[in-house]
């Protein structure tokens, strides 16, 4: 049994297996999660767990180099923009329209969906490297 850490063995295997610029997606309850893209459903209710409580776990385990939002955040979720940009201050920060972040999530190597039900409450993390 692991001691610490991501204890949900789908995650941790996800995020083992990450390389430079592969992407996962954390998702609120409404996003479309594309055909052929395996999810991984942590919703229990709405609202759990939070967006940010799933965020905050995975990057304690990811080495991060870029986050990817829609851009109706800013105005719909100030919320949950205020939290990305405090939280990945030293990450790039991209945002696109909702539809072309939806396009994006194509391209992830998983979608992890949490039980948040507030608008735009999504993002696309890249892996980065840690050597060292």
């Amino acid at each position: 049994m692991k001691k610490q850490g991501i204890l949900n063995s789908h995650i941790a295997k996800i995020l083992a297996d990450l390389g430079h610029t592969d992407q996962i997606v954390i998702a609120d309850v409404g996003l479309p999660v594309p055909e052929g893209v395996p999810k991984i459903d942590l919703a229990l209710t709405f609202g759990l767990p939070e967006f940010q409580q799933v965020v905050d776990l995975i990057a304690e385990d990811m080495v991060i180099e870029k986050v990817i939002i829609a851009e109706e955040i800013y105005k719909d979720n100030r919320k949950q923009a205020e939290y990305i940009e405090n939280k990945f201050k030293d990450c790039e920060i991209e945002a696109h329209t909702h539809d072309e972040f939806k396009n994006r999530t194509r391209q992830a190597k998983v979608v992890i969906r949490t039980g948040e039900a507030t608008p735009y409450a999504n993002c696309i993390l890249q892996a980065g490297v840690h050597f060292g």
